[in-house]
């Protein structure tokens, strides 16, 4: 039987599952997400080249603006949004989600709801 050590640990081994399933090729890009407990991460990953095509965090001074603080539900919403601007002038309209091992709800939905209504398709 598996006991994890800690959640950390936890979601690797959860996320390394998913990546078995979910992988970003050249015309479907994997949308990937990070979160911290400051900062949320988003990445949009060509898998095949092993390239990152379009990236956005709270840790940037463009994106967070007057935000108070990067590890909450509306800055989530905030990167999302950005995420699928940045992506949409790429060219890149659809792409896969990858949640990270991440449960999908909070700051993960909040990503991944904000990107579709921007234009993102997944």
């Amino acid at each position: 039987m598996y006991i994890p050590i800690d959640r950390a640990d936890e979601r690797r081994r959860i996320h390394k599952r998913i990546r078995e399933k979910v992988t970003g090729k050249p015309d479907r890009p994997r949308l990937c997400v990070f979160r911290s407990l400051k900062h949320t991460y988003v990445q949009i990953v060509d898998d095949a080249a092993g390239k990152t095509l379009v990236a956005a965090s709270t840790a940037e001074k463009a994106v967070r603006g007057d935000l108070k603080q990067g590890g909450n539900i509306s800055a989530s919403k905030l990167v999302g949004k950005v995420i699928a601007e940045r992506a949409k002038a790429k060219g890149i309209d659809t792409v896969v989600f990858d949640r990270g091992g991440y449960l999908y709800h909070g700051r993960i939905k909040a990503i991944a709801e904000a990107a579709r209504e921007s234009g993102l398709k997944f």
